[in-house]
């Protein structure tokens, strides 16, 4: 495994860690909560969840968070989704280039600070925080200074990172949420990263065993599968999380069709892309060239045809 290698994949790891965690946010203040915990988030941090994991809308997100960072100022689960919004914004298609920004240093650094103030009444939720407080802000050393030069600092806030893991872990090993987050973060590094001790097997053990939410459980495995050549697994997972989702999520619809197009089905994967793309209001520019690209690679024609995407 080459240096390069190990920090790109180590930021695509993160970028998935501050949505995993975003999954707790999907019921109102003192409602029920998703993981069956009865832990409440504030109502502002549930809509921005809800604008971006239900909806796929990126445009409402973003103009909810305002409100949000005053409703909620403590609330560690928003600012990982405010990186996240600033991640996604991004038109630089290198992983190791996003998250160049100072909004998007600010956002992990404040991850990191009021999942320290978290520690105070939740301490194994506080250590998960923290963990994709320092996620984020490797990544943002290694957007401003580059592999070389940021590589070290990076492995540093990596280190610590696996480490407040560990002792979310120990403090609550059963917690549906850190399973939720550290399988994907196992999966992700199994197939992309092949460490001697990784377990994709486990990885995907740990995800089937999360009940709540559902569909976002599905929908990691669905990538998991993809990325593992196992496209029979993989459209049955997307079909599920489909099937379950509260809204009408374009980046299903997107999954749906990668899945599609690897399984060698390319005319069954263009009305996929196409759905999605009808939802070109939510999203950001970075993510319509994206699905324009796939969509373009399965039927060029179908592509130039449809609203929202570029000639080429």
């Amino acid at each position: 495994m080459t240096r390069h290698s190990f920090v790109s994949q180590s930021f695509a790891v993160l970028a998935l860690g501050s949505v995993m965690l975003g999954t707790v946010a999907a019921a109102p203040s003192w409602a029920k909560d998703p993981f069956g915990r009865d832990k409440p988030i504030g109502d502002a941090t549930e809509k921005v969840f809800r604008a971006i994991f239900d909806e796929g809308n990126y445009k409402k997100a973003e103009g909810l968070l305002p409100a949000a960072e005053k409703a909620d100022p403590d609330e560690p689960l928003l600012y990982a989704l405010k990186a996240s919004l600033l991640f996604a914004q991004s038109s630089k298609q290198d992983d190791t280039s996003k998250g160049d920004t100072d909004g998007f240093a600010k956002a992990a650094i404040r991850t990191q600070e009021t999942a320290k103030k978290l520690m105070e009444t939740d301490k194994p939720r506080g250590q998960l925080y923290l963990a994709v407080g320092n996620f984020l802000e490797s990544a943002h050393v290694i957007a401003t200074k580059g592999i070389v030069q940021g590589t070290p600092d990076a492995l540093g806030k990596l280190t610590n990172a696996f480490q407040a893991l560990g002792e979310s872990e120990k403090l609550a090993p059963n917690d549906p949420e850190f399973n939720l987050l550290k399988g994907s973060m196992d999966l992700m590094l199994a197939i992309n990263v092949n460490l001697p001790l990784s377990d994709s097997g486990a990885a995907i053990a740990r995800i089937e065993g999360i009940k709540q939410p559902k569909y976002v459980a599905d929908r990691i495995l669905a990538w998991g599968f993809r990325d593992m050549k196992q496209q029979d697994k993989a459209l049955a997972a997307v079909d599920r999380a489909l099937s379950s989702s509260p809204s009408e999520n374009p980046e299903l619809y997107y999954l749906k069709g990668q899945i599609l197009v690897q399984q060698n089905k390319k005319p069954e994967s263009v009305q996929w892309f196409q759905k999605a793309l009808a939802k070109k209001d939510y999203l950001t520019p970075s993510l319509i060239g994206q699905f324009c690209y796939d969509l373009r690679g399965a039927d060029p024609k179908a592509a130039a045809k449809t609203p929202g995407c570029p000639a080429n």
